[in-house]
């Protein structure tokens, strides 16, 4: 970045709170931004984290907070090309972080280095989320199922196996059941938000199931809903349940208190899937959104499940 290292380029352009402090926060200082963020910005999230043990939890919050960041860089900015430029930058401050991690400044790279030391996490993983946002700013539009596959290999799976890493959990053959988790939340979240990803331009429903079904683009845009809509709704919803089925498996083996976050966000996902079918699979009416009463039912059971995992020990 010529002559400024990453961590004195000050994110110009991003939102106000994302800034580069001038000076180098604390470790601790670091951990407590990264929570606030991680509370104030996805309460799902900080739920689940809720039933992990405490130890791990500033590795997550971490972890969720440069992927916040990031995600915000992506999609707060109007300007594609001034989007582009500070995932660019947060980029190299993730080098940063790996190579001369005495440099980095923002909050957030100053919490994951002590992260990435205890937990051996690879670049690459924060490295491909990057890759998705940046996607985001050319690709508007996909074409087949396959396509949107490969968008959630960089853009869903690496927090999933960021999880098992974490969590102490490197054997391959787990990494690609959460691969499958993962993909299928993305999934059914594209499912959920149809409406308001075409107002930003963007459309995740497969041109391949739209041509297979008979369903014209124009009918997303202008809400019209057909039984063949429908059709197609279902059987991606469908497809998106026996991925969340297969993957689940994973829960089998792991521990219990990991098994507990994860089927709570594989819950969380089939609940989204079970808002779509009440709804007749009409995505096009509103939003599919998960009811307060089924989040707490959903909590309520976690909370359950974990509580028998302490009194069986």
């Amino acid at each position: 970045m010529n002559e400024l290292t990453a961590s004195e380029h000050a994110l110009l352009g991003a939102p106000l709170q994302y800034l580069t402090p001038l000076e180098r926060p604390s470790l601790a200082e670091a951990q407590a931004w990264c929570r606030e963020l991680t509370r104030t910005h996805y309460e799902n999230f900080h739920v689940a984290t809720v039933f992990l043990p405490r130890k791990v939890r500033p590795h997550f919050e971490s972890i969720y907070a440069y992927c916040r960041v990031a995600d915000d860089l992506g999609d707060e900015v109007d300007d594609p090309v001034v989007s582009t430029r500070l995932l660019d930058a947060w980029g190299s401050m993730l080098n940063e972080c790996y190579d001369t991690p005495e440099r980095s400044l923002h909050p957030v790279f100053v919490a994951l280095h002590e992260s990435i030391k205890a937990c051996d996490l690879p670049r690459q993983l924060f490295a491909d989320l990057l890759i998705a946002f940046k996607m985001d700013q050319v690709k508007t539009e996909y074409e087949t199922w396959e396509e949107l596959l490969q968008y959630s290999h960089y853009s869903a799976n690496p927090v999933g196996r960021l999880v098992l890493l974490v969590c102490g959990y490197r054997e391959e053959w787990l990494a690609l059941l959460s691969d499958k988790v993962c993909t299928a939340l993305q999934l059914a979240n594209f499912w959920q938000d149809v409406v308001e990803d075409k107002e930003r331009g963007r459309r995740y429903l497969p041109a391949e199931s739209l041509v297979r079904f008979g369903v014209d683009e124009g009918q997303i845009e202008g809400r019209v809903f057909t039984p063949e809509f429908g059709a197609m709704v279902k059987d991606l919803v469908v497809r998106t349940r026996a991925m969340l089925a297969e993957g689940g498996k994973i829960s089998r083996h792991v521990d219990r208190e990991l098994a507990v976050t994860l089927n709570l966000f594989r819950k969380g996902g089939n609940a989204i899937l079970d808002g779509i079918v009440e709804q007749d699979y009409d995505v096009l009416r509103g939003r599919p959104v998960v009811s307060k009463a089924k989040k707490l039912s959903l909590l309520v059971s976690a909370l359950m499940e974990k509580l028998r995992t302490r009194l069986a020990r």
